[in-house]
């Protein structure tokens, strides 16, 4: 096996956008990949110093939507502009966006799944940004992405991943087993 120094290659890493309004209802979007879930209904991400963390700091409530092969265009643009430099970044995304129903943020109606979150507790804060620590406050999901069980089908909504080795984006597979079913075959 060859060697390689500590990187952030945790995989897979999800595209996630993070919906923020700013101190005058002006929609924000980002993309972040280094986030995780914490427990059932808390998440964690590692945050710069950006306009997302500036709309954070005014206002502790956000979306968090997955991104797609369908959405990668824009999910990518809303990473490399920012709205600081560039007041018209979410008129050329051409992402749409509604306001959520529990939280005072952005929902980017083009994304399959979007959790509305509050943020509970930043870490580590300094001038570079900070963790922040976020309850997931309700999920919604489009319709046409629902199982027949009424539930999300994680494959009709082709998720994207993040290549932080080759720094690409990576589609999701298709199902190969059942979890909590596929190790009984060794009992």
């Amino acid at each position: 096996m060859k060697s390689f120094i500590a990187k952030p290659w945790l995989l897979p890493q999800p595209v996630l956008i993070i919906g923020t309004y700013d101190e005058n209802g002006v929609p924000n979007a980002m993309n972040a990949a280094w986030a995780g879930q914490a427990n059932m209904n808390l998440i964690t991400i590692s945050m710069g110093n950006h306009k997302t963390t500036s709309n954070l700091n005014a206002n502790g409530e956000f979306t968090l939507a997955f991104a797609s092969k369908e959405t990668m265009v824009a999910s990518d643009y809303v990473g490399i502009v920012s709205q600081k430099n560039h007041p018209d970044k979410m008129l050329k995304s051409g992402l749409t966006q509604e306001k959520a129903p529990n939280v005072n943020a952005p929902v980017f109606t083009d994304y399959p799944m979007t959790f509305e979150c509050r943020v509970k507790e930043k870490l580590y804060e300094s001038e570079t940004g900070y963790f922040i620590v976020a309850e997931i406050v309700n999920i919604l999901v489009d319709e046409k992405y629902l199982a027949e069980d009424g539930k999300p089908d994680v494959e009709k909504m082709n998720l994207i991943t993040f290549d932080p080795i080759h720094l690409g984006y990576i589609a999701l597979g298709d199902r190969v087993g059942q979890a909590f079913g596929e190790g009984k075959k060794l009992k």
